[in-house]
């Protein structure tokens, strides 16, 4: 209890001993003198009891407030003194980190000295080493009397000789390993493929022949001093051969698509009998067009003879452009369904989903409808060609695999090359002089197009003349003089044939107005 309790209580005791005297005034008036003398004495007891009750309980309420507050001041004291011992213990810590901190950063101050001398030291010996291998190399090739690149091209040489000879052990006799556990199960394969497909062989053509209603028909083609048949033949880059046999001309190209297209326009221009520079340039490009939608009809045709769906509308078209592309006289559409059909038995044999392999080997020889057009090998022109439109990896990796140039994920990438070698190499399938021939004249005709200015190239009459087209604003008279000499100076020192072979540069200037 505090001193405001201990004031409390002594008013309460005041106004008690008030109440109490106020009570026997009254009493002293209504009673007598000795009954008010006894009250006054008993009120004075009371007063007094009720005093010294109030004073005990305050004092043992003092007593009680100060126990409690000296412990609670001792507790405190406590903590504090722990504190304090604690704040003197970090600081005894904190000053020990600060020693060792710089006890460290003398150390490291030192390091970083001998660190910069030893960096100096190193670089002045690198500097010694280095002349040491200039004057060693220059003494070693005054002893040899080689060269330095010659010693190291020796060097690689003789590494290369015994690493290649012990490399192509290790293969034969991985091979070998291979081929005793393998060649049953891959014969029994091959020969079930084979069984369940047969096809023909048919070769590939370098002409073309055009049924003529008359022998006056002749005339009309050739036209006046030749100008229709020049002018067939720098459209269509083909060769027209009008000979003695009746009612019949020949087209000459060994590119079957060039071929087809001339072949189509001739037709059309026989049976419409108008025959004239201007319309057979109109006559060519409906051609082309004509000849667009018949490949697309066999590109489709080619998917459903085997089976597979859900092709993009560019490659179909380029399906059936393969109809127009031989590899060793071997028709190349030809070549690809019969590659998916093997596909697919084989697939079956394997557990393997025979559709995704036929869809594989119907499209692995795609990138072949452009690789005249685009740089890269076939394998790879086709892989990206897949990839561009929408084709799962699966399916591009084993088209770009199929001839090893990209590593292989898949079984269906080694059963691709299987079964492209296998239709490649049945007999009669391939003709290696025809293929020889046609990739001279395509060199033929890429050289020519090397040079500036130079719009189109034909070679033709089997590559006795190379038909090079101009553009006027780019070169002139006297510049197609000097273009066709550099042609034939190229096509000397590049290529081995017999006979000669004539170049002949077309420059042609039109004017063309409208009048109205």
């Amino acid at each position: 209890m505090d001193s405001t309790d201990i004031l409390i209580f002594g008013l309460c005791g005041m106004g008690a001993g008030y109440l109490i005297h106020m009570l026997l005034s009254v009493v002293l008036r209504n009673s007598s003198v000795h009954e008010v003398q006894r009250i006054m004495r008993q009120a004075e007891r009371d007063a007094d009891n009720i005093r010294r009750d109030a004073e005990m309980q305050a004092r043992d309420d003092v007593l009680k407030a100060r126990e409690k507050f000296e412990a609670t001041l001792a507790l405190r004291r406590s903590e504090l003194n722990n504190l304090d011992t604690r704040l003197t213990h970090r600081e005894e810590q904190l000053a020990h980190r600060m020693d060792a901190l710089e006890i460290k950063e003398r150390t490291f101050e030192t390091r970083d000295a001998e660190l910069s001398r030893h960096t100096q030291e190193v670089a002045q010996a690198r500097a010694d080493v280095e002349l040491q291998k200039q004057a060693a190399a220059a003494r070693l090739q005054e002893l040899a009397g080689m060269t330095g690149e010659a010693a190291r091209a020796e060097l690689y040489a003789r590494a290369e000789t015994e690493v290649g000879g012990e490399m192509a052990g290790l293969v034969r006799r991985l091979q070998e390993t291979a081929q005793a556990t393998a060649e049953r199960t891959a014969q029994t394969i091959v020969a079930q493929a084979v069984q369940h497909y047969t096809a023909g062989h048919p070769g590939s053509l370098m002409t073309s022949t055009v049924t003529l209603p008359n022998e006056e028909m002749k005339g009309r083609i050739i036209g006046r001093d030749g100008r229709n048949i020049r002018a067939i033949e720098t459209a269509t880059g083909v060769s027209v051969l009008v000979d003695d046999t009746p009612e019949m001309i020949v087209i000459s190209a060994f590119d079957p698509l060039r071929r087809e297209i001339a072949r189509v326009a001739l037709n059309q221009l026989i049976e419409d009998g108008r025959i004239n520079p201007s319309r057979i340039e109109e006559v060519v490009e409906k051609a082309r067009v004509e000849v667009e939608q018949g490949m697309r009809a066999v590109g489709e045709a080619a998917m459903l003879d085997v089976g597979v769906q859900n092709l993009d509308p560019e490659l179909v078209l380029l399906l059936g452009r393969l109809t127009f592309r031989t590899s060793y006289a071997q028709n190349v559409l030809t070549h690809s369904i019969e590659a998916a059909k093997l596909m697919g038995n084989m697939a079956s044999e394997m557990n393997l989903d025979p559709v995704l392999a036929r869809r594989i080997g119907l499209l692995h020889d795609i990138g072949k409808a452009v690789d005249r057009e685009v740089e890269g090998s076939h394998a790879q022109i086709g892989a990206d060609l897949l990839r561009r439109y929408g084709e799962i990896p699966l399916v591009v990796n084993a088209v770009a695999a199929h001839h090893e140039e990209v590593p292989v994920e898949s079984a269906y990438g080694w059963l691709v090359m299987a079964c492209d070698a296998l239709s490649a190499a049945r007999p009669g399938a391939r003709s290696v002089t025809t293929d020889m021939y046609m990739k001279r004249l395509e060199k033929l005709e890429t050289m020519a197009a090397g040079f500036p200015g130079v719009e189109r190239v034909f070679a033709i009459q089997a590559g006795r003349e190379v038909r090079v087209l101009v553009q006027p604003e780019a070169v002139s008279d006297a510049e197609a003089l000097v273009l066709a000499r550099s042609i034939c100076r190229k096509i000397e020192s590049e290529l081995r044939y017999p006979g000669t072979i004539r170049v002949t540069v077309v420059r042609e200037t039109r004017a063309v107005e409208y009048a109205r």
